[in-house]
């Protein structure tokens, strides 16, 4: 018996070869996605959690332009809106971890509706890939209002004993936090109207429906002949509006900014992380890409995947302090 199967060998070695490279090549391309050389091979889906025409909207569509280059395939913008940016981030914490989907995300809005009751994701469903955004915040008024300076501000929130309202985006929101770091700082207490968008929110204040507003320099720079910065939330006055004090030198100890980069969902394989890590960081060394965002008054800053999960990290050690201080992690 052994000699005949010994005599058979031979005969059925060459089928044998012939199985084991068509598995081994079907192995080898089965792979090919997950290989820094073999990603992307087809169309990246990029989610946008705000609407169209916004500050991570504009910013999206330049790495848009960009992708191409470093990525050779396209990207499509789909923009899932809601909540405050809750529902886009949701969607990219849920979507297959498969590198066809990554998303814009905003800190700390991400790291703040974690911590809700009603909170759809947690910290941790994301990788994040790069920042490319540090936006200050202002705290900015109507240029028809009294109010023209952090002082008068100040006196008038006394007077009205908590019912200052102030416009910002979303609850459990980075503006939100601000507004409350605020409060915490001044001694002051003042009512949150939170609003869907950058545009909604500006739009109540020049119509007089909020007294006043936190919001980003971006989002704010092409109306800036309608409001009055009272301060920016920010370590120095910032190049683009020199004439803005910081809160530091009006004896506040208060900085606060709006932080936006790409992510994608937890479970991603090491070696597309890494392509992505690498094809964002080619884009934001970019000089047409500098250029462009610069133009648009987009306060680029970029950091690794590495040193922004690390900033997040850190982040969300404070935010959660004031949320379970007022007990929004309970409410919200």
């Amino acid at each position: 018996m052994r000699k005949t199967v010994l005599r058979m060998l031979p005969r059925f070695m060459p089928v044998a070869l012939l199985l084991l490279a068509i598995v081994l090549t079907g192995c080898e391309q089965f792979g090919a996605k997950k290989t820094s050389g073999g990603y992307p091979d087809q169309p990246v889906t990029m989610i946008i959690a705000f609407p169209a025409g916004g500050s991570s909207d504009v910013q999206a569509k330049i790495v848009e332009k960009y992708w191409r280059k470093y990525f050779n395939q396209p990207v499509a913008i789909e923009y899932k809106t809601g909540s405050g940016g809750q529902v886009g981030f949701t969607a990219i914490a849920k979507a297959s971890p498969d590198g066809y989907t990554i998303g814009g995300v905003n800190v700390p809005h991400i790291l703040l509706q974690s911590l809700g009751a009603k909170a759809t994701f947690k910290k941790d469903d994301f990788i994040h890939i790069a920042q490319v955004v540090n936006d200050p915040q202002l705290l900015i008024v109507n240029k028809s209002s009294s109010i023209g300076s952090l002082n008068e501000f100040i006196a008038e929130a006394k007077q009205k004993k908590g019912q200052m309202s102030i416009g910002v985006v979303g609850a459990l929101s980075g503006h939100h936090l601000a507004m409350l770091k605020m409060q915490d700082i001044m001694g002051l207490s003042f009512t949150a109207v939170p609003f869907e968008g950058a545009a909604d929110q500006t739009k109540a204040l020049l119509e007089g429906k909020v007294d006043a507003i936190i919001g980003n320099l971006n989002d704010v720079m092409r109306g800036m002949d309608k409001i009055r910065m009272l301060a920016i939330a920010s370590e120095k006055r910032h190049s683009v509006i020199r004439n803005v004090p910081t809160f530091k030198e009006l004896g506040y100890d208060f900085t606060s900014d709006i932080r936006r980069g790409f992510s994608v969902p937890a479970g991603t394989d090491a070696e597309t992380v890494a392509r992505l890590r690498e094809g964002f960081r080619k884009i934001c060394q970019d000089a047409g890409y500098q250029e462009e965002m610069e133009k648009i008054g987009q306060p680029s800053e970029y950091l690794s995947g590495e040193d922004f999960t690390a900033y997040c990290d850190r982040y969300f050690v404070e935010a959660k302090g004031l949320i379970e201080k007022y007990g929004l992690n309970k409410k919200t």
